[in-house]
Parts: C-alpha cells; structure tokens; sequence
C-alpha cells in the first residue's frame, strides 16, 4: 500500500481525524445524521463516506478510518483514465446505443426511450438524422442500472458521456458518434451561454403603448422620451425628445470597460 498522506485537507474533505470520529461512532451504531451532527458535516456527505471508503471484510463493509484515507487519496488523484477508455465492456455498450445499432435476435432494432414526436417547424430535414433510433446519453446511464444491478463497473453518467465525445483527449468514444446526438452539434454550447438569456432595456413600467393618454396625443407639453444608441467600442448616446414640441437633446456617454 502506497503512504497515506496525514496532512489536513481544506474544509472541502474530510480529514483523517474526523475520519477517525466518523469509524469509532459508526462502530457504536449511531445513526448518519446523529454523526453528521457531531462532527459538523452534511449527513449526505457521512453517507457517501461511508458508502465508497468502507473496506470489505467477508463480503460486508467495515468502516476503517485508516483505509478510508487511503482510498480517498487514491481517488483524488489526477490525472484519471477515463471511465470509458478503460472498461471496453461498457464502451461498447454506450457505442451501440450512441449508434442506434442495438438488434434483438429477429434483427429488429431496439430503439431507446419513446422521445416527444418530431414538429419539424424550423428544421424540416432534423427527423432524418441517425437519433430516430439511437439513445440519448441520459437514457443510456439510467438504462445501465436496469441492466446489470448489480455490477457497480457498469455505471458512468451522462455527462461523462458527453465528455468522452466532446473533450479532446477523452475520446474512448467514436467521434462520428455525435452525429447520433439529438442536438446534432459539432461542439457543445458552453452552459453559461445557454443560459444568458438576452434582456432588453425595456421594463415594465416604460412600455410605450401604456404611457398616458396626454403624452399620446402630444397636446400637452413637459412630456419627454428617453432612448439609447450604443455604437462601436462601447460608445452610447442618449437620447431625449420632447413629445409636444419634438425637441431633441443628445447627451454624450462616455465609453465604459468590460461590461460597464
């Protein structure tokens, strides 16, 4: 066995020592939430401990402070060979539901999950692509937990799918694969750019066709409309116009840096 490292890790991990709080209780037979509670931890988190670092002693698992270190430095360490690079078994697995080329014994094709029915609004050609048949990635890591139950090797998550086919230098997977993907892209759209939503400098309560019925008309003066140009560089001129009289300011902004 390598040297296990002592040294007390950030607030993040365990360390050794609550390690050793976490086997002496255990052994008592106190719950995972009274031990949480002791120690100052999420009960998830003495869960999980308990569940992955335990050693296994004629086929039960004994919880061991000093193998429970050792198996989390061993899992700490990186690189890692990826899940799918080093178990064929389940490459293959992936690789055929990826595909859509799972058969059974009468040649038929075993198609993934029943998905929405296809539209075809805005890409009329989209029902054609090779994932009419295949599996989603997600439905491929939940399928795995039905097939084998019981082979804990067996199991990978979606996103370590994701990564297999979109990562340079994690490819175990074909790379033609991601044709098969139900988004059909080349490359993955980074989540913070999926989810920054475009706003408009508009509000609620500056909406042109509920303003008064005065400013409408244009009868009485004193009534102004703001509005803002932004150009190049970051430059920006407001605009104000007076809606009686359609006298117009213009006020110079000053460019602003990064985001302003």
């Amino acid at each position: 066995m390598p040297p296990i490292s002592l040294d007390e890790p950030t607030g993040r991990y365990l360390s050794f020592a609550e390690r050793e709080e976490i086997a002496l209780l255990h052994a008592q037979e106190i719950g995972v939430r009274e031990i949480a509670h002791r120690i100052g931890r999420n009960p998830g988190t003495i869960s999980r401990e308990l569940r992955r670092n335990a050693a296994t002693r004629s086929g039960r698992p004994v919880y061991r402070a000093l193998v429970a270190q050792w198996k989390a430095q061993q899992a700490a360490k990186r690189p890692k060979t990826a899940k799918l690079a080093g178990n064929d078994r389940l490459r293959e697995y992936v690789q055929e539901r990826l595909a859509g080329s799972v058969h059974r014994s009468d040649g038929t094709i075993v198609t993934g999950p029943k998905t929405r029915p296809w539209k075809g609004l805005n890409k009329p050609h989209r029902q054609d692509r090779r994932w009419a048949t295949a599996w989603s990635p997600e439905q491929i890591s939940h399928r795995l937990r039905a097939d084998f139950p019981d082979d804990e090797s067996m199991r990978i998550s979606h996103e370590a799918i994701y990564q297999a086919l979109f990562i340079e230098g994690r490819g175990a997977l074909k790379r033609e694969l991601v044709a098969c993907l139900r988004t059909g892209r080349a490359l993955r759209t980074p989540r913070a750019r999926s989810q920054n939503k475009p706003q408009g400098h508009v509000t609620a309560d500056v909406i042109l066709s509920e303003r008064p019925a005065e400013a409408g008309d244009r009868a009485v003066p004193g009534h102004w409309e703001g509005d803002l140009i932004i150009g190049t560089g970051r430059s920006a001129i407001g605009t104000l116009v007076e809606r009686s009289s359609r006298s117009t300011l213009l006020v110079h902004l000053p460019r602003l840096d990064g985001l302003g």
